[in-house]
């Protein structure tokens, strides 16, 4: 995993919401950087699912929130439809912001990725950093240490 207070690396990806350029939020507004294992399996459901339903107070700190997996982007489309996910699924099929983002593989790649969550402050630092399905409450009382709600 990437360090606290380390500088978020930048990338751009194509996601369900069309192409994300990290770079143009990056300093600008906090971003929730969701690493999740794998589409439509039972605990990544749930943890999106989580991210779904908290929207408001993802908003309430104009959160930029971006799941990110190696599926493809069809399988994002499917999951994000089947589930309403009104937030980008990152499709990262090489690879390579899982790499710079330091996120291992589980079960030697088996189970796709590891689960992390990052949360990076408005000056594009990493604020927080845990690895598992973390709970709403925490991630955002990481997004209200670091940054000022919105208003």
């Amino acid at each position: 995993m990437l360090s606290l207070g380390q500088q978020a690396p930048a990338f751009t990806a194509e996601s369900t919401q069309g192409q994300v350029r990290l770079g143009d939020s990056l300093g600008k507004r906090p971003i929730v950087l969701i690493f999740y294992p794998k589409d439509d399996t039972p605990i990544c459901t749930r943890q999106l699912c989580a991210v779904r339903d908290s929207k408001a107070r993802y908003a309430a700190y104009d959160a930029l929130v971006l799941g990110i997996n190696p599926g493809t982007l069809d399988e994002h489309r499917r999951f994000s439809a089947k589930h309403h996910y009104d937030f980008p699924l990152v499709s990262d099929p090489d690879q390579a912001i899982r790499q710079k983002y330091d996120v291992g593989e589980t079960l030697f790649g088996l189970l796709g990725q590891q689960r992390i969550v990052y949360v990076i402050d408005r000056q594009g630092k990493i604020v927080y950093a845990r690895k598992g399905n973390r709970p709403t409450d925490e991630i955002v009382a990481a997004l209200k240490s670091a940054c000022a709600p919105r208003g």
